[in-house]
């Protein structure tokens, strides 16, 4: 299927976001990266870089919402989770993390919160939909609602915190043995039910 220069632009953002953060990120780089001729970026996100934050949050949260909602089990998802983020460490030199953390932790700039409002709800909004489905597939593997929400939202935040951790050390013990833990606490919840 082919990208349109758009959503081309739209998937830069993202990896861009993931790689540099938020702010360092300008409409420019997105530009280059993306191939995108200049006037396009207006024509485009009449919103300008807020509409741009916005759409690549929405991009990368339904891209992981996917890949989570694929996953045959629960222990399938949590694999493929960190072993893709582990990869991407790898190949990154420990630069590419999560855009969603990166929007939500640098978009809150006090001088301009008609700006962050609508972007950090747009993080919030992915951070809930992992969440959801993690759960899903929790009760699908047999686990009872409310244990299962809680663990998603345990494996969500356990998991973005290791990655956090391990590009601040560019050290992948943390991941392992976060991914480890997790899989321990998910078989146990399995079982029990």
């Amino acid at each position: 299927m082919a990208v349109s220069p758009r959503e081309r632009m739209v998937i830069s953002a993202a990896l861009l976001i993931r790689e540099r953060g938020a702010h360092p990120t300008a409409i420019g780089d997105v530009l280059k990266h993306s191939g995108a001729p200049r006037g396009s970026a207006y024509h485009y996100f009449p919103g300008g870089r807020t509409q741009l934050l916005c759409e690549a949050v929405d991009y990368a949260g339904q891209y992981l919402t996917d890949r989570l909602a694929e996953a045959p089990s629960a222990l399938h998802a949590l694999d493929g989770l960190f072993d893709t983020y582990r990869q991407q460490l790898r190949d990154t030199d420990f630069r590419a993390g999560c855009p969603v953390v990166a929007v939500a932790v640098e978009a809150g700039d006090p001088d301009k919160p008609e700006q962050s409002a609508e972007v950090i709800a747009r993080a919030g909004a992915a951070f809930t939909r992992w969440q959801e489905v993690i759960a899903e597939r929790l009760v699908d593997d047999g686990v009872p609602g409310a244990q299962a929400r809680a663990l998603a939202m345990l494996v969500l935040s356990s998991f973005e915190g290791a990655l956090v951790v391990a590009r601040a050390t560019r050290d992948l013990t943390t991941l392992d043995e976060v991914h480890r833990q997790l899989r321990s606490m998910i078989e146990a919840a399995r079982d029990r039910s």
